[in-house]
């Protein structure tokens, strides 16, 4: 086998092995037989014979955070069929790298949490995971013809997730926090895409997101109201906000800039002050704050750095179960 570049972290992940084996959870056992009906096969669900073009506007070019503005207008056609390119590549990119990161961590949650009935709902997200990684890697191989690496902020939020030893912050962090905001992406991406493989691959993967959000709220929500003190409670809500910042400045697409040597800081600039992509990295927590909210961790702390950010609107959602 060819020997491909790898990193390691330092993790601590004490395995915890229940001796009590009968139901005692009958929503997680319930999400546990959905997940085993809706697993699916990508080689036969999608129509890996589309043809795709990466350089279409496959999004609405409005989307791309410098259109409009002079250094737009100053580009030829060529340079704004390389950058759908390149800004489509980022985007999928990050997605994958952050599946890679859910494979992991999920693959904690089965080794760390004490309930078998999460064990059972754990390994099936493993699964669901490794056939997200599949997808994209595939996607971006044979349809996109480009890959980006993973985002420094990303990168920085998943390591966090991954070297923590409790087994409750890996689900604070990855199925509240990560998956809620991938799918608020993956419904952006859903409804605004004009590629149809990549319309049904996102369809798919949100219909697994979706059980993965709700397997984090309904496995925490009582342990948080019950087990936690109020200093382990105020603990979990600045990781919350930190979580937040990194994934609300993860989405200025710095790497793009620097690749094709356009003015960078200028386009960060730009990417933090477009209307538009001010009002998509808001709409991005809209399935976080409700579910963090839920658990108890919106303290008045926590609250005020809601505000700041621009997202406490979103508290009075639905949460996810």
């Amino acid at each position: 086998m060819r020997a491909h570049p790898y990193e390691t972290i330092a993790t601590s992940c004490p395995t915890a092995w229940t001796r009590h084996y009968a139901p005692d959870d009958t929503r997680l056992r319930s999400l546990y037989d959905k997940a085993k009906r809706e697993q699916w096969e990508s080689d036969t669900t999608l129509d890996w014979s589309a043809d795709v073009d990466p350089v279409r506007e496959n999004f609405p070019d409005m989307q791309i955070p410098i259109y409009g503005t002079d250094l737009w207008a100053k580009l030829t056609p060529a340079e704004i069929s390389t950058l759908r390119q390149h800004s489509t590549s980022w985007m999928l990119s990050q997605f994958l790298h952050g599946e890679q990161g859910a494979l992991l961590a999920s693959s904690q949650v089965v080794d760390t949490v004490p309930w078998l009935d999460a064990k059972l709902y754990g390994a099936t997200q493993v699964m669901d995971e490794a056939r997200h990684v599949e997808v994209y890697e595939r996607y971006l191989r044979e349809k996109v013809e480009l890959t980006y690496p993973v985002n420094p902020e990303l990168r920085a939020l998943l390591d966090a997730i991954l070297r923590d030893s409790r087994w409750d912050l890996k689900y604070l962090g990855m199925q509240i926090l990560v998956e809620g905001l991938a799918l608020a992406a993956f419904q952006f991406v859903h409804a605004f895409t004009t590629e149809r493989l990549l319309k049904d691959l996102t369809y798919h993967v949100m219909r697994d997101e979706a059980r993965h959000v709700a397997f984090g709220v309904l496995s925490l929500a009582d342990y948080y109201a019950t087990e936690l003190s109020e200093a382990e409670r105020d603990d979990r809500a600045t990781f919350v906000y930190e979580a937040c910042r990194l994934m609300r400045d993860r989405f200025l697409q710095r790497e793009v800039w620097e690749t094709l040597g356009y003015p960078v800081e200028r386009c960060v600039e730009l990417t933090l002050t477009s209307p538009a992509m001010k009002e998509f990295r808001r709409l991005l927590f809209s399935r976080i704050v409700p579910n963090v909210k839920k658990l108890g961790l919106l303290t008045p702390w926590l609250r005020e750095r809601f505000h700041e950010l621009g997202i406490l609107s979103f508290e009075h959602g639905p949460a996810d179960a």
